[in-house]
């Protein structure tokens, strides 16, 4: 399918129930529990992202959500990416990719110097997904997360205007 054919929308009210649902599975799908920072963003995305500078972006296919990610502003001016996911029956069609690049895009006309996630070390196929998209590791940092043990960066060089 083509881009056109699956647009990457941003979050609107009608998107909450769908939210949740995407982000629970994939942390079902993987094993890990619904931790108390999941429930802050999964329960309020408007208050917990929206209104403090951040943006969620889906993936559509056929008019269905098939995939969400977003972006939470930073006290330091970046953006944390959190709660990217795509359905199984969506993968391999570059809907995770195409997600990355609304929120560095995002991120990027907000002025942000850096794009940072925490994510886990049993998640391969999204940790190389990020290393193509150029994010590298970091050491570990203060999270809220217990199944988090990969912190990583992608440092946004603003464009030069000529």
């Amino acid at each position: 399918m083509s881009k056109l054919e699956d647009p990457i929308v941003a979050y609107t009210p009608d998107h909450r129930a769908v939210w949740r649902a995407l982000n629970a599975d994939w942390l079902a799908e993987g094993g890990f529990a619904l931790e108390a920072k999941d429930h802050l963003t999964l329960d309020d995305p408007e208050g917990q992202i929206l209104a403090k500078g951040g943006h969620i972006f889906f993936a559509e296919r056929g008019g269905v959500s098939v995939g969400c990610c977003g972006l939470i502003a930073m006290a330091d001016g970046a953006y944390e990416v959190t709660k990217m996911t795509v359905r199984p029956e969506a993968r391999g069609g570059g809907l995770a990719l195409r997600l990355l690049e609304a929120c560095e895009a995002a991120a990027r006309d907000a002025g942000a110097h850096r794009l940072y996630l925490e994510t886990s070390s049993t998640l391969g196929p999204a940790l190389g997904l990020y290393a193509r998209f150029g994010f590298v590791n970091l050491p570990p940092q203060p999270t809220p997360y217990a199944r988090a043990d990969v912190w990583m960066e992608k440092r946004l060089i603003s464009q030069a205007k000529i």
